[in-house]
């Protein structure tokens, strides 16, 4: 595959002496030693950062097992529970330390320190050695984002449960999925949810997608009293505060093998049921750990703060097991960017004072919007002067926002953290390091040291720097995925493909290789690499050209079949100002076609492009481009839009301007 044309970069971006010098990591020539002893060494390398960061009960004498490739092994024979990792390694160390500071949607809040945390886990561990529930069995978490869900989470990993958390915005029918494919004997969920100033249902969804059959395996529901608001009882319930009714807050951990399932979290295709993606107990713990240290470059004082919720991998991996096996004090958010106004990031951070914060491209590309309607909002506002270090996740971000984001939200001084990484590899796989890496704006820069990441052609074979391919991982890492739960042939035929050898990990995303720096850009999924009359084109650069333009605040690009050319470009964006009707959208359409052919080239000039005053997105913020495709096709959408937080948008994007 080869991707002629990409966005060329040239603002470059070197991290300050005084971020270099308190750096965890300080300056290229200790990224590329750390590089260096892992090319060196690979196993040793990641047995001694396990030696280093995790604490064992019974210390492992194995580091990497290869014999079942592609079914790889990690410390093997290594005993730990990460519950422990957490918590109590910091009892007689920093137990007064604020470990969560968590905001509702009402802005009340509400601090937990870790002595409290360690008390509150244990409590709830208690309550559910009462359900019946053994070592390996899998327990479904349905909650908002809040210190019950952690409390849940951990309180399942201290006693071996295998958590699959499912997220607080999909339907019944995604529970019932999961609940059959993980043969879940219990669900703890919540009456509702408070998001944007509105009171949501989450028990009615469990008992629907319980009803729908298949779960007869479900011997209990914990309920947690949160919003009040009316639901049916069933036998098999039970309230989350009778569960721990006069129970020891005192719980001993439960030793498990390093291999041993923390979770399942599932994956959407689609096409097809839902991959329940296993993670094991000590690799995950150890990715999650070093990449806060590395990549946050996480400090005792920082007040670290990630906006994903727990229902997706960022969510796990950098609130519920990350930051407090670090000991870092975190914020955790139950409400969303635009209410009461979309000042409310802002607004946190300065109240507090939060020094690193992560969130995700469609977000900081709303906010964008936001500020320039709402100019009051903008962050210039606010005293944003506690910041040190943004982070960006779950998708690429466009230049544009990117130095948007440097400038106006980091004042110019604090380093980006682009991160790339998937619910599969556990944690970050490219990213810059702030005391290190030169920044280049819309680049995930270099490999995190260990990860032997790289751009192959179809059969497997290295493509030169500056030209396009698939992105691979060439070797196993701790955190990596360990099978897809209950179907190991699609495991191998998704991520390990015989094409490529059958021991190479296939990311399913296509990516370039800057020629001279080796900075890797992400282009988009395999299948939104565009083949527009044999020239491939990444949706990512177009949708990048796109929102260069000073008219534009989002866009989301997608292909549709044509007769001659093999695909057509089809455009979706959201403009600055109100969405043009008539001679205005002709004009603006002409306007943006004849950008995009100048920043890239006439073949990739979009053949459609529609206007919406926002794009589909799920609650969490991630455009639903499967949605896109098929308002392209002019088809009809059967599928599951209950995700969906602006179904009426939809029928908006339907009209093409002719």
């Amino acid at each position: 595959m080869s991707i002629e044309s990409v966005l060329h970069e040239n603002r470059v971006f070197e991290p300050s002496a005084d971020f270099v010098k308190n750096a965890n990591v300080s300056g290229m020539a200790a990224y590329n030693q750390l590089c260096a002893e892992a090319a060196a060494d690979y196993e040793g390398f990641w047995a001694k950062l396990a030696r280093e960061l995790l604490v064992w009960n019974k210390p492992f004498t194995k580091t990497l097992n290869q014999e079942n490739a592609p079914f790889y092994k990690w410390f093997e024979d290594g005993e730990l529970n990460v519950s422990a990792n957490c918590l109590d390694k910091h009892l007689n160390t920093i137990p007064n330390k604020v470990a969560i500071i968590f905001e509702g949607d009402d802005g009340a809040t509400q601090e937990v320190t870790y002595k409290d945390l360690y008390h509150r886990v244990c409590q709830f561990a208690n309550g559910l050695k009462k359900l019946n529930l053994n070592v390996g069995d899998r327990v479904i978490i349905y909650l908002p984002m809040g210190i019950e869900a952690v409390v849940a989470m951990q309180a399942c990993a201290r006693i071996g449960l295998i958590h699959s958390v499912v997220f607080g915005g999909f339907s019944a029918k995604s529970l019932n999925e999961r609940i059959i494919d993980a043969g879940a004997k219990a669900v703890i969920t919540s009456d509702g949810q408070f998001r944007g100033g509105k009171t949501l249902p989450l028990k009615s969804a469990v008992d629907e997608g319980i009803a729908m059959g298949g779960c007869e395996v479900i011997e209990k529901v914990v309920v947690l009293k949160k919003t009040g608001l009316e639901i049916a009882w069933n036998s098999n319930n039970i309230w989350w505060h009778d569960l721990i009714a006069n129970v020891a807050d005192t719980c001993e951990p439960v030793m498990v093998n390093a291999e041993h399932p923390l979770f399942l979290l599932y994956t959407s295709g689609s096409t097809g049921k839902p991959k329940g993606v296993q993670h094991s107990s000590a690799g995950y713990l150890l990715h999650a750990m070093n990449t806060m240290r590395w990549t946050f470059d996480i400090h005792e004082n920082d007040v670290f703060w990630c906006t994903a919720d727990v229902g997706w991998i960022t969510g796990h991996s950098y609130v519920t097991y990350g930051p407090l096996a670090m000991g870092a004090t975190q914020i955790i958010f139950e409400g969303i960017p635009t209410y009461p106004n979309a000042g409310r990031f802002w607004q946190m951070i300065e109240k507090h004072k939060v020094s690193i914060f992560y969130t995700a491209p469609t977000a900081i590309r709303s906010l964008i919007k936001a500020s320039e309607t709402t100019p009051e909002v903008a962050p210039k506002n606010y005293n944003l002067s506690s910041l040190r270090l943004l982070g960006s996740v779950g998708e690429p971000i466009n230049p544009e926002a990117w130095m948007w984001y440097f400038e106006q939200v980091g004042g110019s001084r604090c380093p980006i953290a682009d991160t790339f990484w998937q619910t599969e590899t556990g944690g970050h796989v490219i990213t810059p390091l702030p005391g290190a890496t030169p920044l280049v704006p819309g680049s995930c820069t270099l490999p995190f040291p260990g990860i032997d990441i790289d751009v192959v052609d179809e059969t497997g074979k290295d493509v030169p720097w500056g030209t396009g391919g698939l992105l691979v991982i060439k070797k196993p890492w701790p955190s990596m995925i360990r099978t897809i739960y209950n179907d190991p042939e699609r495991y191998k035929t998704s991520y390990y493909p015989v094409d490529l050898g059958g021991k190479i990990y296939l990311a399913g995303d296509g990516a370039i290789r800057d020629a001279k720096t080796g900075n890797f850009t992400i282009m988009g999924r395999i299948d939104d690499v565009l083949n527009v009359s044999g020239h491939r084109l990444g949706t990512m650069e177009i949708e990048s050209a796109l929102v260069a333009n000073h008219l534009v605040a989002e866009a989301a690009v997608v292909g549709k079949p044509h007769d001659v050319k093999g695909e057509s470009v089809v455009a979706y964006v959201v403009l600055k100002g109100p969405r043009p009707e008539g001679d205005e959208a002709k004009k603006i359409v002409a306007e943006l076609r004849e950008w995009v052919g100048k920043e890239i080239g006439p073949i990739a000039k979009p053949d459609e492009i529609r206007f919406g005053d926002n794009l589909p997105k799920t609650r969490s913020g991630k455009i639903m481009r499967r949605l896109l495709r098929t308002l392209a096709r002019g088809e009809e959408i059967t599928s599951d839009i209950s995700t969906l937080d602006n179904p009426a948008i939809l029928e908006q994007l339907k009209e093409v301007v002719k």
